[in-house]
């Protein structure tokens, strides 16, 4: 089933459909759940990121796909996330966010975890990238697709209160 999905969210067509429903189903089934579940997360691990519009300033919350980094069985240590925008030409708009405002909050599992993101360069962008590709294949497919390198961050959390 798996490799059913990682196909038909290879295509084109999905990446016209999926900006448009997949989010509003996650924002519906997380605000249904009190923010335990996210319908995609049947495929991926998934969280809400809480971050501030870089022209608006205003809270937007944007349910995502994640990587996490950390030991087996415990609590994440981080969180990858992947500016594919399903393979669409331009970077997403929360990653816009992300590098204009660092300072975020992700809903994982219920709990609201305080986060600082890093945009991933050189180096550390590859492995991370090598690890993506592996975790979920398509992304391969969106990055050829594109012209743009597809934006990496790392999700670290941060000491309650420090901005």
């Amino acid at each position: 089933m798996e490799r059913v999905v990682q196909r038909l969210s290879s295509t084109r067509t999905f990446a016209r459909i999926a900006p448009r429903c997949v989010p509003a189903l996650d924002r519906a089934v997380h605000r249904l759940t009190g923010g335990r579940t996210l319908l995609s997360a049947r495929l991926l691990p998934g969280l809400v990121l809480t971050s501030t519009g870089a022209r608006t300033g205003q809270a937007r919350r944007t349910p995502l796909a994640c990587m996490t980094e950390g030991p087996k069985g415990g609590p994440p240590a981080a969180w990858v996330l992947v500016g594919s925008n399903f393979g669409r030409p331009g970077h997403p708009a929360w990653t816009a966010n992300l590098l204009a405002h660092p300072e975020a909050e992700i809903s994982w599992r219920g709990r609201d975890v305080p986060v600082r993101a890093r945009l991933l360069r050189g180096a550390e962008r590859e492995a991370a990238w090598k690890a993506v590709v592996a975790f979920w294949p398509p992304y391969a497919r969106y990055q050829a697709r594109v012209e743009r390198e597809i934006r990496l961050f790392r999700l670290e959390p941060r000491p309650d209160g420090e901005e």
